[in-house]
This record gives C-alpha cells, structure tokens and sequence, in this order.
C-alpha cells in the first residue's frame, strides 16, 4: 500500500533560513505596495511547477501499480504451478509426509478453500496430523463456521483430532469451543461432558494438564455465580447428599458432607448421618475420629453425638485415659433431658464391661466397673434429680443391669438380690413387669425358693397386672412346687383377684340420684349461686360446687335477702323476672375472662366496650361477691361462635395494669380433661429459654437481641397475676438449628448490668391431679414426685405430729414388703385404716 505526502512549497531567503510558501507572502506584503507585481510573478512560477509536479506524481502511480499487478500475476503462477506439481507428485506417491505438509501450505497460503479441505483430508486419511496441523485446521475452520447448523461440523472435526494423540491444547480447545454452544438443548451437559472426558484423557499430563482444571474450574465457578443467589439450604443439601450416597463415591460423599456442615454446624442430625457414614463405610481412624470430635464441639448438648464418639474411640482401641477424659466431658455438656445422662451412663458402662476379664476372680477392671456403677446411681440421685426434678430411670434400668452382671458373670447372686431389693423400695413393687424380671433372675442364676418368694410378694404388691403375675405363681407351682406349695399359691391368688373383683365393682358402680344432681349443677339465671357454679366449672381453684348451693333451688335465698331490705319491693319485683324465664347460656359462643383487678370500674360496660371488635356481644356477666364488690372475672358471650377466636386472641392484653387471662367457657363436669394451660409443657427444640433479664426489658428489646441468631417467630415474656415481669422469656426461632445457634452466643451475655442464661425450653412437668377423688388410692394416681416436679419448696412445713411421723425409707419397704425376713412363711394381709380414737393414741403416746 502506498501513501502520498504532498511536501509544502519552500523558498529560499537571504539569511538561508527555510521558511514556507505563506511566510514569504505575508512578509512581503507587509514591507511595500511596490513588491506587489513581483509576488504575483512568484505565485505564477510556484502554480506552475504544482502542476507539474502533479502530472509526474500521477505518472509514476500508474506505472507502479502496473508493476505491482505484473508481479502479483507472476508469484500466482508460480505457486499454481508449484500446487499442481505437488499435486502429480502426490498422484504417483501418496505417502510423501513432506510433499503434503507442502501443498496444504500453499493452498493455505493461495486461499483455495475446498482444495485445502480436500487436502487435509487426504493427509488424515494417511497419516495422523500432528498437534500443530489439527490446531491450524481447527482454527480455520471455527472462523468460517458462523451457523449453528454448521457445529456439528466442528465437533465431528474435534472427535477425529483427539483420537490420533493424547494433545491437552486440542482438547482445551474442545471445551472452549463448546462453551459457546450452550444455548442449544442440553447444551450445558455436552460442555460437562466434554471437560469430564478432556480431565480422564489429559488431566494427569504433566506440564499441561492443569490448564484442563484451571478451565474446568473457572468454568464452574462462573456457573455458580449465574445460577446460585444463595447458599444452598439444609433440604438441598441432604437430597445432595443422598444422591451421593447412591452413587457410592467415598471422595465426593465426603466432600458434600464438609460442605454441608460449613454452613450447618450446629445441626446435630446432619453430623449424626456423617459421623454413621465415616463409622460404617470409610472406618479410617484418622477421619473418623477428629470427625466425631468436630462433632460434640459444634453440638455438645446432644448426647447422640457423644455416644457415637465413646463408641468410636473403643472401636477404634484408643486408650483407656482418653476415653474417660472424653466420658468426663460428656457429664459437662449440659444436656437437655434427664434421660440423656442415663443413656451416656449406659454406654460408659457397657465400655467398662468390656474391658473386665470375668475369668479371674478380682481384677483392677472389675473393681473399677462396680466403683463406676455406684458412681451412676450417685450422680443420677443427686446431680441430674437435682437438676430436672427427676433420676431419669424410673425403671432403674442400670441397676437391672449390674445385678445380671453380678449374677451371670461374678456368680454373686446375693449381690444381684440385694440390687433388687433396692430397685423395689423406690416405686417399683406395683409395677408386675418389674416383679417377672426379678423372678427370670432368680430361674436363671437362684433356687426355686427365692423364685416362689418373689412370685408371692409380686402377687401381693403388682397393682397393675395382678392377672397375669397369679398365672405366672401357679404355672411355677406345677412345675416346681409341692401339694402344699400349690394349696398356698391359690390361697394367694384367690384372695388377691376376689380383692380386685371387689375394688372394679366399687369402681364401675352406677352413680347416686344425689351425685348425679350434684353432677348436674343446676343452674338458675341472674342468681349468685348460679355464678358460683359456673366458676367451678372453670375450675378455677380445683374446688367442688357446695352440695348446699347445688341442691336448693335457685333464688331461694332471694325472698329473705329482700324482705330484710326496707324498701326493695320494686327491686324484688324486677329480680323475680329472670327467675320465672332463665335466660339463656351458650357456652360455646362465651369466653372466661379473669385476672382482672377488683377496682374495675363499671366492669359490664368497659368489657363489652373492650370485646366489641371481636363480634356482637349478647351478654357480659361480671361476677360480684355477696358484698357486692367486682371479683375480677366472668363471662362475655357472643351472639356468634365465630367471634370466640378472635375474642381469644385478646388473651394476656393489659387492662389497667394486670394482664387479662382470656380462655374458653368449658363446664369441667363434662369435660374432665380439659386443660387450660396453652402452652407445651414438653421439650421444644426450636423455642429457647431466657432467664436472669432485667424487669425493665421489653419484647421489642429482646426480639432485637435475638434476631441476629436466627428469624423469630414468638417472644413471651413471662410475668406475674398482676402483670409484673418476673426476668423469663421464652422465645420461639424458625428450626432447631437457629434455636441452638442462639443458645451458643446468647448464654452467658450481659443484657443491662444482667447476666441472662438461656437454654433450650424444657418446662418442668405439670404436677398430675389425683382423677379418682380424694378417696381414691393415694398409690396408684398420685405421681412419684410428691413434692412436684421442682423439687420440696423451702418454705414447705410438715403440719404432721412427729409422732406420726415415719421414716419414708419404711415405709417404702413396708409398702412393697421387702421388710420380710427370709424365713417368714405368712405374708401380712393390709392393715386396717386407723380410726380417730387409734390416732389420739398414737398423738398422747409417750
């Protein structure tokens, strides 16, 4: 390519300097009018050497670009008759590498496309194309291709390039090319597919073979920022995870699940099914066990997790040291249930059971294991019934299990007796089941008359199952006994189910006329006695409707109250009419209001005012005392059922100070079971439990505290009748996970001046309410916990004489008759209930 420069005229001044055309002007010009006429002549002799310049410029173009077009029309012929020389050359011998190399070069060069491809053919039918060659032609051809008809070109071009050698830049250059095929269906897994074939043929390559991962990655890393906004969830995760599972690739089960637990630590399930994988499949010391330890530092409440570490530190014979270290730690967790520390326990024992050598007599092992077992029983009865109001193993399951030690493996049936003795002096003698274990014990390790004694006292103290446990003495008197052995069996069995036909016939025999008025609670309208019943009903205090006030008609106290009062005719006249025409009560489309204060003012009309936007109010019934002051609760009833829901939502609003318990209007005579109490007394796993806060602390204040932890769903703080807080909350999270995440940062911070704990909820249980009446059996309905379920309170005074008082330890053995000697051939029937003149004995006793 040519280019012209057009040069400016120049002129040559006196003081040789060179200076342009209009410098030379403009200088004269300014010196003298006169100069004119020879600058004209100037201007004359410079156009006409410009055109004359020209016309030799435009000369020598034409002959140049004649000389160029001459010279290009040689070179063409040269490499045509060079290309068709290579060509017969190659017509006589095909398999002349140099000669093809040669010709694809010139036709490359010439720009015969079909030729060339024809050529290269040619070549690859021969002989394999080197890296270089496949490349060149790769390249070529992508540039020409622009339709996406055409790819399919390409790749069968690609699949013939990376069968002749193993080329790491081809098969880069494969995915590459791939990649831009991707809006085609199923365009992204061709590109998978692709890169996963390029890693299995070259991804091992020395100098090269990580450029295949670096492409791969990067390729992947840019899919993940397109198609991921946010971190996988929890369920993605474990569909991941069982997808994997299927598949049965150790290495990528192992990495999904890192992945998982990175962003869910504090899931105890997701560690569970890790640490159960690593356990059963991998079983590699060195990946198991720093996996189970992972584990109890992320969730130490979880006992399950400190289970399957002890057990996994045996399997894998770690020492003895370490595992008790590891056991010691377990104690300190803190976990949530009673339960769980006899579960831990459990598996202690069990370890240390495995490790005593039952061949010798006495060991060192031996010795530790009877000193772990008391330690057990010590750490339940103090520490953990201490803590939860509870031992945690009501059925003694670890003393079960030390005397089957004791009697199967160390021969010590009279170790193994006295367990069980204990076991039944705490609560366990009216359970049958308990009684049949005792006597497997002693058919399997005793004699036959340890086996009758303990049949003979079951049959006696099982209150459950007494059937069955007659059966199981009579079947062992056939087997075993003698004449007189089975004569004295269906004595004992006789006279205890004849005492239980007595008991089921007091029970299931038909009411009275007078309970089943009691029962009734007739009610009259507009009356007091008729508000008093229908506070029982509420069982507000757990009382029973006066008998008196139950069976006199309603308003029978009503003609003497007003014939005492001067004057109150009129009155009398008006009060009289409700009684002739009871109005009428729903209870379903009526509330139960209560805790309000007694100095409510116009009771009636501020709770019908306070109701009204919940639906039409029919009635409000304020209850008052004889003296005519407001008792603080009563009844609003709805001229519709649907208004009760909405009305119950009003529950704990504040009124004047105290907040206003609002609950349903349910007569406990005909519904016994009704409860309430909204809220669950069971464990929750997603609510945490907050205590230690100051009083001035508001909900906003701790729903902004803890929201940082996890989405809140609830916050109640808990307060005294009269709407006082008490320092508690509980505040409900979206799952578990949130809620054990906030028990981690939250335990222990300091909340104005207040230090605050915070644990999982897990409310003490309800004290159980004797079903059967006063007179029933204190044994059977009332629960174990005697002083509830937190324990004796400090304030708790025993109103009983000293002299009445026993020793609870004798009485238990009395009651489940363990205080008989072994040579006792009688058993001793019930003692009769004492009379009053018997207790004024016992009273003046000295």
């Amino acid at each position: 390519m040519l280019i012209w420069f057009r040069a400016p005229t120049l002129a040559i001044l006196p003081d040789d300097k060179f200076v342009t055309r209009q410098t030379v002007v403009s200088n004269m010009a300014a010196s003298s009018n006169a100069k004119g006429t020879q600058l004209e002549d100037m201007e004359e002799d410079a156009g006409i050497k410009e055109e004359m310049d020209s016309d030799e410029e435009e000369g020598m173009k034409v002959e140049s670009s004649e000389d160029d077009e001459d010279d290009l029309s040689e070179d063409d012929k040269e490499n045509e008759a060079e290309i068709q020389r290579l060509e017969e050359q190659l017509s006589i011998n095909a398999f002349d590498y140099n000669c093809h190399l040669d010709l694809i070069k010139l036709l490359r060069q010439e720009g015969e496309l079909s030729r060339l491809r024809s050529a290269r053919q040619k070549m690859s039918e021969l002989f394999p194309l080197t890296e270089e060659i496949w490349l060149e032609w790769l390249k070529d051809e992508i540039r020409l291709t622009e339709e996406e008809s055409n790819r399919e070109k390409i790749y069968e071009l690609f699949e013939k390039a990376v069968k002749d050698y193993i080329c790491p830049d081809i098969w880069l250059e494969y995915a590459q090319y791939s990649i831009g095929g991707m809006g085609s269906p199923a365009g992204l897994e061709k590109v998978r597919s692709i890169f996963e074939r390029a890693l299995t043929a070259v991804g091992l390559h020395m100098t090269k073979g990580s450029t295949v991962w670096d492409a791969y990655r990067e390729f992947e890393n840019v899919m993940l920022s397109t198609l991921v906004a946010e971190p996988p969830k929890i369920a993605e995760y474990q569909a991941y995870i069982e997808y994997e599972l299927k598949e049965g690739d150790p290495a990528r089960i192992q990495i999904i699940f890192e992945r998982a637990l990175a962003e869910n630590c504090l899931v105890p399930d997701m560690w569970a099914k890790y640490n159960n994988y690593l356990d059963r499949q991998l079983k590699i010391k060195d990946l198991v066990l720093p996996a189970h330890e992972r584990a109890v530092r992320n969730c130490p409440w979880t006992m399950g997790l400190w289970k399957c570490y002890l057990l996994a530190l045996e399997r894998h014979g770690a020492e003895h040291d370490i595992v008790r270290d590891v056991f010691e730690k377990a104690l300190e967790a803190g976990f949530i249930q009673a339960t769980d520390y006899v579960e831990i326990w459990q598996v202690y024992l069990d370890y240390l059971r495995r490790r005593v050598d039952f061949c010798k007599e006495s060991s060192k092992e031996l010795e530790e294991l009877r000193a772990a077992f008391s330690r057990a029983l010590d750490y339940l009865k103090l520490d953990v019934e201490e803590r939860f109001s509870e031992s945690g193993d009501p059925s003694c399951t670890i003393m079960q299990i030390w005397a089957k030690i004791e009697a199967h493996h160390c021969k010590n049936i009279q170790k193994a007796r006295e367990l069980w003795d204990s076991i039944m002096t705490k609560g366990n003698a009216k359970f049958a089941n308990m009684w049949l274990e005792y006597y497997n014990l002693e058919r399997a390790y005793g004699d036959a008359h340890h086996c009758r004694k303990a049949l003979h006292r079951a049959v006696q103290c099982s209150s459950d199952y007494p059937e069955h446990v007659c059966e199981v003495l009579l079947t062992f008197e056939r087997v075993e006994g003698s004449l007189e052995d089975w004569d004295a069996a269906v004595q004992k069995t006789d006279t205890r189910l004849g005492r239980l036909k007595e008991q089921q016939a007091k029970v299931g025999a038909p009411l009275t006329p007078a309970q089943q008025q009691t029962g009734s609670g007739q009610r009259g309208a507009g009356d007091e006695g008729a508000e008093e019943d229908m506070e029982m009903e509420m069982g507000l205090f757990g009382r029973k409707t006066p008998a008196a006030r139950t069976k006199g008609p309603p308003g029978a106290k009503k003609p003497q109250q007003q014939a005492s009062t001067p004057g109150s005719a009129s009155a009398s006249s008006t009060k009289a009419k409700p009684d002739e025409k009871p109005e009428l009560r729903n209870d379903n489309n009526s509330v139960f209001i209560s805790n309000l204060a007694y100095t409510l003012a116009e009771p009636e009309q501020k709770l019908k005012a306070l109701f009204e936007c919940c639906g039409p109010v029919d009635q409000v019934r304020p209850v008052f005392s004889k003296a005519g002051v407001f008792k603080g609760y009563g009844y609003i009833q709805f001229e519709s059922k649907a208004s009760v829901p909405a009305a119950l939502k009003l529950d704990r609003q504040e009124v004047e100070g105290r907040p206003m318990f609002v609950s349903p209007c349910v007569d406990k005579n005909t519904n016994p079971d009704f409860k309430v109490f909204k809220y669950n007394s069971a464990i929750e796993k997603h609510k945490v439990f907050i205590s230690g806060l100051p009083f001035s602390c508001t909900k906003p204040q701790l729903e902004e505290l803890c929201k940082s932890h996890g989405t809140v769903k609830d916050v109640r703080l808990v307060t005294y009748r009269s709407g006082k807080p008490k320092g508690l909350a509980y505040v409900e999270f979206a799952d578990e996970a949130q809620a054990s995440h906030a028990v981690l940062k939250l335990d222990g911070t300091v909340v104005d001046d207040n230090q605050i704990s915070v644990s999982i909820s897990n409310p003490p249980r309800k004290n159980l309410k004797d079903q059967g009446g006063f007179g029933g059996s204190m044994s059977t309905s009332m629960p174990r916990q005697v002083y509830g379920s937190r324990g004796r309170g400090r304030t708790q005074v025993s109103l009983l004489p000293r002299s009445l008082q026993r020793p609870s330890g004798a009485v238990a053995k009395a009651e489940n008759g363990t205080a008989l000697t072994d040579q006792d051939q009688e058993f001793k029937k019930p003692a009769k209930p004492l009379s009053n003149s018997d207790f004024a004995k016992m009273l003046f006793k000295k």
